[in-house]
């Protein structure tokens, strides 16, 4: 049985993450209207916090609960997800002259990805706010999720989801008990059937940062990446982003550390990998130099990093630009064979997107962007065992 205890949240406000103009934490929202830009909670955080003052004995996320945004215990709605363990990759390091490279794999979250911390955190406040029914796009892992703790929670839950997802996915959804569509296209087209049935607001959409409570869930991987290693971060995380609320997450976590006085140090370069076929970031970013450069978005077997128009851009370049990072492409040859060579080394069957993170290190590597030296962390962000078909 999951115990939770009273959350005694620091949380104070939304905040646009634009220009910063304030908006009330205890009614519903979405995003900030005032600049159509996500928004962010902000909590009355200040130095002279410890660790021990803050973190509770819980064995999932919510041990973190003091610096989520539920401010009472019975709206939480929770399924264990959090706490994942880091594993070293020693072999593959030796093998390829690197010093550290370390794996957050976040394949024992339930339902077999990331997803289910932001699932949870948004579930649960929704819960708070007295939503009934909630809906989401999804390239696959989200829509499970949602589906998983929508039932916990007792909401009406409906699915919108790509045709060409692989089948598991779809029939982890039904299970659940979730309305579940399936449309042609991407993610993107996706969220365009979800403003379509979504025109009378009956559901809370949570579409990736068009609410602001997934980032509060995905920033726990932040705050324990930091208590797992002893508050002394890697020089280098490398994250697979696609709507990238993890990216966004993790960095807002150890900024709101650096606030509390847990981290004086430099923080790590991050690194966002995308696929090939798919990579928005790496677009704008070229764009700047080339606005007239054709940007056509495709499907990748990584379905998590197919989302051709993150909501999030702005942030997610802003994490890179902050923290010294920058993004890499992965080809669909490289998903395959990473995968499939960690597993044969290491006995870890990752997602095709956390095997882009190790494929991802060769490239910045050879670049001349990190050395063999440096503590690298790879994100593995669900379990590949819903890959198999694909692979």
């Amino acid at each position: 049985m999951i115990s939770i205890f009273q959350p005694n949240s620091l949380a104070s406000h939304l905040a646009c993450s634009k220009c910063g103009k304030t908006y009330d934490i205890h009614t519903v929202q979405r995003f900030a209207d005032c600049c159509n830009k996500p928004l962010v909670v902000v909590y009355k955080i200040q130095k002279g916090y410890a660790p021990r003052q803050l973190f509770t004995n819980q064995e999932s996320m919510w041990r973190y609960a003091s610096l989520l945004p539920v401010f009472k215990k019975e709206h939480i709605v929770s399924l264990g997800e959090g706490m994942t363990p880091i594993y070293p990759l020693e072999k593959m390091a030796k093998k390829y002259g690197y010093h550290q490279v370390q794996v957050k794999d976040e394949t024992n979250n339930p339902t077999g990805s990331f997803k289910a911390r932001g699932i949870s955190m948004a579930v649960s406040k929704a819960k708070e706010l007295g939503v009934e029914a909630c809906i989401v796009p999804t390239a696959g892992n989200a829509g499970g999720a949602l589906a998983a703790y929508c039932a916990k929670a007792g909401m009406g839950c409906t699915v919108v989801m790509p045709k060409h997802t692989p089948l598991i996915f779809k029939q982890e959804c039904e299970l659940y008990g979730a309305n579940l569509i399936l449309v042609e296209g991407l993610i993107s087209d996706c969220g365009k059937k979800v403003a379509e049935l979504n025109r009378d607001k009956t559901f809370f959409d949570v579409s990736t940062l068009k609410e602001p409570y997934r980032i509060e869930g995905k920033k726990t991987m932040g705050y324990e990446i930091a208590e797992q290693l002893s508050f002394q971060l890697p020089d280098v995380i490398l994250y697979p982003a696609g709507g990238g609320t993890g990216l966004i997450g993790i960095w807002k976590a150890f900024r709101e550390m650096q606030r509390l006085g847990w981290l004086t140090g430099k923080l790590p370069k991050m690194m966002a990998v995308q696929a090939a076929t798919c990579a928005p970031i790496q677009h704008t970013l070229q764009s700047r130099n080339q606005p007239d450069l054709v940007f056509e978005p495709r499907a990748t077997l990584a379905n998590g990093l197919a989302v051709p128009y993150p909501f999030g851009m702005d942030m997610m370049i802003e994490v890179l630009e902050q923290s010294g990072g920058t993004t890499v492409t992965i080809i669909e040859e490289e998903l395959v064979a990473g995968v499939k060579e960690i597993a044969a080394t290491e006995g870890i069957i990752l997602s095709p997107e956390g095997a882009a993170t190790w494929k991802a290190l060769d490239h910045l590597k050879k670049n001349k962007i990190i050395s063999g030296e440096e503590k690298i962390l790879l994100l593995n962000t669900g379990s590949g065992y819903k890959y198999l078909d694909n692979i």
